[in-house]
């Protein structure tokens, strides 16, 4: 696709500095970019790549606009007008609409004339999807299901029965929505399983990367509010609650019954407990173990970082040598009489 550059500055209210009928067809990185590419710079760190990049135009901000040897597009925040732009010089494959012959349609399901239905899917009875869906190959959608107009599963997404998809939400490959979330009770020593009565709810304009799982309600349903954007490899338990607009990184499990706020981004691998409320607008850095909820705003770290292994041996036995020590001062403190009255397990 070709788009001139004056159209992409008028459409994304851009600053032009060069040529406005001068066409691009792709994005590339400043190193790779040629005189059909688009590149931006939204990191201080690659101004030193901008001199010599070979690309059609660049978003940049202001502040990096000096440097541009080429047609530049100021905009206040260039990531952003950079994804649309790339939006627009690669659209996801549009499927043809209809049926595929090796697709299973059980009696009852309905599907609108304008989706695509891919190679080898099954759609359950009374399950529904909407208009300009797409069904990528080997999808499973079970009885019931409800796939709003303009969703993308790409290939091999699971949804099993009491789950609902909001309208634009792209589900990637290997995704699992509504599995029987990790319930048993404890009977004479036994597991007894409880069953999962309750659904998904993912609202609109949501992404869930490939191969992530995402639990069905004990009772009440799982929900991912509108704008969520959950990485690869997640899984979420039962009952949690991910707020509109949070980001999650790659490997995060999240306990059941626990919510997340809105507009929170949690850095990959990082383990939430259960039952526990993390307020709006937290961020959460990668590696970090949440053990109990956290109320306010802000940045919060967990961990020790990379150490030498004689060095992190070394730490590792003070850390555990702390509580003698403690114990040993507070007897000194006692003796002294300047003990503190004070909880041990204070912060």
């Amino acid at each position: 696709m070709s788009v001139s550059i004056g159209e992409l500055a008028v459409r994304f209210g851009c600053e032009l500095r060069g040529d406005p009928g001068v066409a691009v067809e792709r994005v590339a990185t400043l190193a790779d970019a040629d005189a059909q590419s688009v590149a931006f710079v939204a990191n201080p760190r690659y101004r030193a790549q901008l001199g010599a990049t070979r690309a059609a135009v660049v978003v940049l901000d202001e502040a990096s606009a000096a440097g541009c040897p080429c047609a530049a597009l100021i905009s206040a925040n260039p990531h952003a007008t950079f994804a649309r732009i790339a939006a627009v010089l690669h659209p996801a494959p549009a499927g043809t609409p209809g049926v595929h012959p090796s697709a299973i349609l059980a009696p009852g399901a309905q599907v609108d004339p304008t989706a695509h239905i891919g190679a080898l899917c099954v759609i359950g009875a009374g399950a529904r999807i909407g208009a300009r869906a797409y069904i990528g190959p080997q999808c499973l959608i079970e009885d019931g299901v409800q796939v709003a107009d303009d969703v993308r599963l790409v290939a091999r997404v699971t949804l099993c029965r009491g789950v609902t998809v909001g309208e634009r939400t792209v589900i990637q490959p290997g995704a699992v929505l509504g599995g029987d979330g990790f319930g048993f009770a404890q009977d004479a020593g036994r597991w007894l399983k409880v069953p999962q009565t309750g659904g998904v709810r993912v609202g609109v304009d949501v992404e869930i990367g490939s191969n992530t799982t995402i639990d069905r309600g004990a009772i009440e349903d799982t929900v991912i509010e509108e704008g969520a954007k959950l990485d690869n490899l997640i899984q979420i338990a039962h009952n949690v609650r991910i707020g509109a607009h949070t980001a999650l990184a790659a490997c995060v499990g999240v306990s059941g019954s626990t919510s997340i706020g809105q507009r929170c981004m949690i850095g990959g691998q990082v383990g939430i407990g259960g039952h526990l409320t993390i307020c709006d607008d937290v961020m959460i850095t990668g590696c970090t173990m949440v053990s109990h909820s956290v109320s306010r705003p802000g940045v919060y770290s967990g961990g020790i970082p990379l150490e030498e292994a004689h060095t992190w041996r070394r730490l590792v036995g003070r850390f555990k040598r702390l509580e003698a020590l403690a114990t040993r001062l507070k007897s000194l403190e006692r003796r002294s009489g300047s003990a503190e009255d004070l909880d041990e397990d204070d912060d």
